[in-house]
């Protein structure tokens, strides 16, 4: 063999090592979770945690959990659920994954989990992304960018992660695809999939196939929403005529995420006429000495049809700390010199650009047939129902079923209407994170917007 021969073959050989090395399944086994402090045993589906870069410049990455549904149900033929987590600056892994629908939960001592028995991966292969840099575990190199994030580079980032993200799991390409969240969300999601569909929008098989979206409790038209709030508080008797009327006069219903001087005071005076409440759940105590309260009730909540600790986020702020899970996660790679948390106050403090309306993009993407539910919890007063039906009813489309109960096991639980292109549903006695007050209620939700079939009713 000659010298130039010889040097083809080992150019070859070494090109196949190079594309071996950052082959797809290996990046999927090097962020296999392969056990998580405090698990319980035999879980029965795949976990897989990470980083994927969504600017190189920058150095921008995000963190992602997925929680595949159990191998008993087939994960291979479930649909995949991206779940985003609002604020802005709030982590999906802090309550999405450890405090509402993933399977498991944290115990007091923050140190081990228990099973969610309504987890929803039971029914799709769920997707946790925290979500801008700065958020949990995400980080950026740019200090910058942490007090310059916005709506748009969240959608962008977003975007840029799904599309290095389905290369690393191939698998998942052309699977039906949707996107689920609450609160501030209630931004990221339509945005998102408003990307999405334009991307997708002459190609004939989207690797991305999104087939819709589902919002809980979720902020989507300032005007709409500071009437609704402002009418439910006063409606549900927490503040006074007086702050109502000066509430309706200071906050003239301009941007939410940024109001005026004048908003803002009006808003502190309301805030203390409500007192110390939890306002996302307004009828369940807040997190102030959850032993004593234990013990005062007996071990049990009389207001709640599971116990609900007001605590959760407590635990959280414990677990995601331990060095030992971390590691398990592939989390905190950099070793950023400052604790992880709930929830980022340089992120929200800084929020540079927040559309007024998400219904511009709701009538655009209905009107291209992708499935849109809006769900709420009737005890949030932080974005209450009726901020919701104002929001909705705005946009005048036809009802195709009217208000009506919608039943678990013959009780009711909550309402529901079906709007041309929207479904609504309300869920009786959940707050802000409907997941995490009504585990049960909240998996038939979901499990009926995956099968487009209406809630159920008395009758079914």
């Amino acid at each position: 063999m000659g010298c130039f021969q010889l040097f083809i073959v080992l150019l070859i050989s070494i090109s196949v090592e190079i594309c071996f090395a950052i082959s797809p399944i290996e990046d999927q086994e090097r962020d296999k979770i392969i056990h998580l402090p405090g698990q319980p045993k035999n879980v029965g589906f795949a976990q897989y945690s990470g980083y994927v870069t969504v600017n190189e410049q920058a150095g921008r990455a995000l963190f992602y959990w997925l929680i595949e549904s159990p191998e008993s149900r087939g994960p291979q033929s479930r649909p995949l659920v991206l779940w985003l987590n609002g604020g802005p600056g709030c982590s999906s892994i802090a309550y999405g994954a450890a405090e509402e629908i993933g399977p498991f939960r944290i115990n007091s001592d923050g140190n081990s989990l228990y099973m969610n028995p309504y987890a929803w991966n039971n029914l799709a292969n769920i997707l946790f992304l925290e979500s801008p840099a700065g958020v949990g575990f995400s980080y950026s190199n740019e200090t910058s960018d942490l007090n310059t994030a916005g709506d748009q580079r969240t959608a962008e980032d977003s975007y840029t992660f799904l599309v290095n993200w389905f290369e690393r799991f191939p698998q998942y390409k052309y699977r039906d695809f949707y996107i689920a969240g609450e609160s501030y969300a209630g931004h990221y999601v339509p945005q998102l999939a408003q990307l999405v569909y334009h991307k997708n929008k002459g190609v004939q098989k989207p690797i991305i196939n999104l087939k819709g979206f589902m919002v809980g409790n979720a902020v989507t038209d300032d005007y709409n929403d500071y009437v609704g709030t402002f009418e439910y508080w006063w409606t549900h008797g927490m503040i006074s005529d007086s702050s109502y009327k000066m509430l309706q006069i200071a906050c003239d219903f301009g941007s939410s995420q940024h109001p005026s001087i004048q908003c803002m005071e009006a808003l502190r005076v309301a805030d203390l006429e409500q007192g110390n409440i939890d306002p996302y759940s307004i009828y369940t105590r807040p997190c102030n000495n959850t032993a004593s309260l234990r013990r005062s009730l007996g071990g049990r909540y009389p207001w709640m049809s599971r116990a609900y600790d007001p605590c959760t986020e407590r635990y959280s702020t414990l677990y995601f700390n331990h060095p030992e899970v971390q590691k398990a996660l592939h989390a905190n790679v950099t070793n950023i010199p400052y604790s992880w948390q709930t929830c980022s106050d340089t992120v929200a403090n800084y929020w540079t650009d927040s559309p007024l309306s998400m219904l511009p993009i709701y009538r655009e993407l209905i009107g291209a047939g992708l499935k849109i539910w809006v769900y709420s919890g009737d005890t949030d007063s932080v974005v209450p129902i009726t901020a919701t039906r104002y929001s909705i009813d705005a946009l005048k489309f036809p009802s195709i079923t009217n208000w009506y109960p919608w039943y678990d096991d013959g009780k009711v639980g909550g309402w529901s209407q079906v709007y041309e292109g929207l479904t609504l549903v309300t869920v009786r006695g959940a707050g802000h994170e409907v997941p995490l007050h009504r585990p049960r209620q909240s998996f038939i939700l979901f499990r009926s917007f995956l099968e487009n079939k209406p809630m159920p009713s008395i009758q079914q």
